[in-house]
C-alpha cells in the first residue's frame, strides 16, 4: 500500500494507528481528527483581548505602531513587533477604521513591484520536445537588456540560435524615435 501511494510504510502504519477505530479505517473521522490535531498544534501568538485595546487606544490617540512599542518596552508591559501591529491592522484583526490616523494612512511605503512579469505570449516551459532538447536549426531565442545608469541608457540585443548556441549581441539606441522599432514591433 505504501508504495502505491508513494509514502514510507512507516507513515502508514503511524496513520492507521492514530485512526483505526475497532479494526478498521475511516477516512472521513480520521481527516476530521487530522484538522483537530493541526488547529491544537497552531500557536495563538501574543494576541489578547487586553493587548488589543491598548493598542487601539494608542492608535486612536495618533500614535504610530513604532511609537507604542517604544512606550511598552519602557512600561515593562508585553510586547509585539510593530510589523505584527501592522498585519493586525491590514488584516483586520485590529479595528479597521484605524489606517486613517496613522501617519501614511495605510498605503505601502513603496509600490509593488510590477516589471519583469510577462503576461503576454508562451512560457518558455512550454516549448516543443525538439527545440527543448536542441535537435533542430533555425530555433532562435532574442532577450533585451535596458541599462537603467544615469542618463546614458542603452540597449543591448542579444540573439541565441538553440543548436549551434550561435550569439549575437547588438548594441541598439533606446528613445521614442529608434529606427528599428518601426521594423521590429
Amino acid at each position: 500500500m505504501a508504495r502505491e501511494l508513494g509514502r514510507y510504510p512507516s507513515t502508514i502504519c503511524r496513520e492507521l494507528e492514530r485512526a483505526a477505530s475497532s479494526g478498521s479505517y475511516q477516512a472521513g473521522p480520521a481527516q476530521s481528527a487530522y484538522q483537530e490535531r493541526r488547529k491544537a498544534s497552531i500557536p495563538n501568538g501574543k494576541w489578547s483581548d487586553t493587548l488589543a485595546a491598548s493598542l487601539e487606544e494608542k492608535l486612536e490617540a495618533t500614535w504610530s505602531p513604532e511609537q507604542i512599542i517604544g512606550r511598552f518596552r519602557f512600561d515593562g508591559l508585553p510586547v509585539v513587533s510593530f510589523k505584527t501591529i501592522y498585519r493586525w491592522i491590514y488584516t483586520g484583526r485590529l479595528v479597521r477604521g484605524i489606517l486613517h490616523v496613522l501617519r501614511h494612512k495605510g498605503k505601502r511605503q513603496k509600490p509593488t513591484e510590477t516589471r519583469g512579469k510577462f503576461t503576454v505570449g508562451k512560457s518558455i516551459s512550454n516549448r516543443p520536445k525538439e527545440v527543448r532538447s536542441r535537435e533542430t536549426f533555425g530555433n532562435w531565442e532574442l532577450d533585451t537588456v535596458v541599462s537603467g545608469r544615469a542618463k546614458s541608457k542603452g540597449c543591448v540585443a542579444m540573439i541565441i540560435e538553440r543548436m549551434t548556441r550561435l550569439y549575437t549581441a547588438i548594441l541598439m539606441p533606446i528613445g521614442r524615435h529608434c529606427p528599428w522599432k518601426s521594423h521590429w514591433v
